[in-house]
Order: C-alpha cells, then structure tokens, then sequence
C-alpha cells in the first residue's frame, strides 16, 4: 500500500523523474503474490494502482542501492536489525512533519502502521500510510532540496 501511496504523491508532485520507488518484505510469506485485495479495493477508491506487483523479501542489494529505507513497523525494525545489522525509521515517524494536517500523529503516538491482513481496517491503515507517505515526502524535499 505504502508503495502505491507514496507513487501517487510524487506523480502529484510532478517529481516521477526524480524518484525510483520500490517495495519489499522482511518476511518470505507472500513472495509472488499480488496484494491483498483489501489493499487493492482501498486503493483503487482512492485512484490508485498497483498494477502487476507482486511481494518479494528484502535483499541487502536493496539497501546499497536506495537513498531512504523505511519501515512499517517495530517488527520490521526488528527484523532488518536481525537480517542486516541496520536500524531504519518506521513510515510514522514522518507523519508529524506534516504540521497543520488534522490527524497527524505526534511524538509519543504508536508509530507501527497496523496490518490489515486478517483482521481488515484497509481504510484506517490507508489514511495512516498517506499521513506519513506526505510527511516523507516533504522531509526528503527539505532534505534533497527539491
């Protein structure tokens, strides 16, 4: 979700050029597989496509390769740490940058996004991933300069 999600805001930014963005697993679960209906319902109400994507797991080739790794959650946290000796900021660490949006979540606040997986929620997990997904891509303009 957080792929598509990021995607769209860049595409509305104008700034597709300047940007490769790409999505992976710290677990095998769901190699192959396309995303979960639910993640593709919410989605597409909100004009967004995934289009032929399928999970894959995280390589250490991924992580020379990018400029900004970003978790979901302290479990992803966790696992990165076990698999490669890193720590990365989860999504919701960003979410406060965005200073007057309502809802923005605030130091203190639970940073994992939840996984709808089993138990639903696609609209919820939707409005957190946007928050932070905005509020990453306005530190990495600060940062960037873009």
């Amino acid at each position: 979700m957080a792929e598509g999600v990021f995607k769209a805001l860049v595409d509305e930014a104008g700034l597709s050029q300047r940007f490769e963005v790409a999505s992976a697993g710290t677990g095998g679960w769901h190699i192959g597989e396309g995303p979960h209906p639910g993640t593709v319902r919410e989605l597409a109400s909100q004009g967004i496509s995934l289009g032929g994507k399928t999970a894959r797991k995280v390589r250490s080739g991924d992580l020379e390769g990018n400029d900004y790794i970003v978790l979901m959650d302290r479990v992803n946290v966790a696992d990165m740490l076990h698999l490669f000796g890193r720590n990365y900021p989860r999504l919701l660490e960003f979410a406060g940058l965005n200073g007057h949006q309502p809802g923005a979540i605030q130091r203190g606040d639970v940073l994992d996004v939840p996984d709808p997986y089993y138990a639903g929620g696609f609209d919820e997990v939707y409005r957190l991933v946007r928050m932070g997904c905005q509020g990453l891509l306005a530190h990495i303009r600060e940062q960037e300069g873009i």
